[in-house]
């Protein structure tokens, strides 16, 4: 293992820790495929087929708990865009998101609020925890 790897692993050892999970083997390469190329929106099957061509021998069963376990612990924000198509965000900031329809892609929308007025008022003792807007884009139909 070279030095910028090991410094790499570091870090998100670091990481792991600081969110309060035990940085297992492959807990820390997942990590590291997530959070080594910026943000980002994978599915579990997605991260799955990384982690195997990076030759990280894990099952997706592996990946769903650790991506869950990422999710509960504040490292991802998790993103129900089709019925069972759920993604998740290396973003965790309050924003919000573009889907490509057809090519199940999906982005950061950039620069600026999206505004949402009239919500309804929680039930009692809830509070509204955050606002997921997904906006649906595809090709314009030829007339």
């Amino acid at each position: 293992m070279d030095r910028g790897c090991r410094k790499e692993n570091v870090t998100v050892d670091k990481r792991v820790r600081e969110a309060g999970l035990r940085p297992t083997r492959q807990r820390i390469a997942l990590a590291d495929l997530l959070f080594a190329k910026g943000d980002r929106h994978l599915s579990a099957e997605e991260l799955h087929e990384e982690a195997l061509a990076a030759g990280v021998p894990v099952s997706l069963a592996t990946v769903y708990n650790a991506l869950h376990q990422f999710t509960q612990a504040g490292l991802l924000r998790i993103l129900a865009v089709e019925g069972a198509k759920t993604y998740f965000d290396t973003n965790t900031s309050d924003h919000h998101h573009f889907y490509i329809e057809g090519e199940n892609r999906i982005f950061d929308i950039a620069n600026g609020p999206v505004r949402v007025t009239n919500l309804p008022d929680p039930p009692e003792g809830m509070e509204i925890a955050n606002v997921d807007i997904v906006v649906r884009l595809r090709p314009k139909r030829q007339e």
